[in-house]
């Protein structure tokens, strides 16, 4: 039988690619990504947050760090494992789930949840992307928000790169990054290469695009009654000058 497993199921993806998703850079901006999110949505003192696909934690650790009751879903264990183990050293007490996005949700738990660092549009069927969104309207209370952070179809035309490289000058690693967009630019076809040392590693992943005005609609035909769309974490307005698509939906 042929294994079905798309790339964001492998374990051993997210293994081999951790290091270089999460670098230090990324780990240490999560504290100013906070701060952002922290007052474009008004998070109150008692709010109850969902941080969604939290990867190895860092933002729900910084989260919990200021005082927050945090639970993070990810549905790889590995990370969930690294995530717990920085939150036992800082003896923060955050809830960590193992669990797929599109079949999580915990009803009118959560008066925020969110989705950084384009964690959400991996599937290749739209109707799994809704099934995501639903879930996390039927987990917010009424007044609750969700933000979604990534890049959209506009921004990624502004800085679309065809073939990309980089080098970590601590360990020598080398990553070579192929892009495509195709299905008439709502999806994304990326070949990551990567050298370490005598060894070569290449992955294949793909994402879904969508435009400003697109996200907007997914969220309001999921429910949400008033959805805001920025071109920052900052509130910035969603146009020429934007640096990414942020998309804001209010139960």
């Amino acid at each position: 039988m042929k294994d079905t497993k798309r790339w964001h199921e492998d374990d051993s993806f997210w293994e081999t690619w951790g290091p270089w998703i999460f670098s230090q850079s990324r780990i240490s901006n999560a504290v100013d990504e906070i701060d952002k999110v922290s007052k474009l949505l008004a998070i109150g003192p008692k709010d109850l947050i969902l941080d969604l696909c939290c990867g190895i934690g860092r933002h729900s650790l910084e989260l919990a760090r200021r005082g927050y009751q945090v639970t993070g879903v990810d549905r790889t264990r590995g990370y969930l494992d690294k995530a717990r183990k920085q939150a036992k050293k800082e003896s923060l007490d955050i809830e960590f789930v193992q669990g797929d996005m599109r079949f999580f949700s915990r009803p009118s738990a959560f008066d925020i949840v969110i989705s950084m660092f384009t964690s959400f549009s991996y599937f290749e069927d739209p109707q799994e992307d809704k099934r995501v969104i639903k879930n996390v309207f039927e987990s917010l209370k009424i007044g609750g928000s969700f933000i979604i952070q990534m890049h959209g179809k506009e921004t990624m035309a502004k800085m679309f790169k065809e073939k990309d490289w980089n080098e970590n000058k601590d360990d020598g690693v080398i990553v070579l990054e192929e892009r495509k967009v195709s299905q008439n630019w709502s999806w994304m076809e990326n070949r990551w290469i990567m050298l370490k040392g005598n060894e070569r590693i290449e992955n294949k992943i793909s994402h879904r695009l969508y435009a400003g005005l697109e996200i907007a609609a997914l969220l309001r035909d999921c429910g949400f009654n008033r959805v805001n769309v920025y071109g920052d974490l900052e509130g910035n307005p969603y146009d020429h000058t934007a640096r990414q698509l942020v998309a804001v939906g209010y139960k």
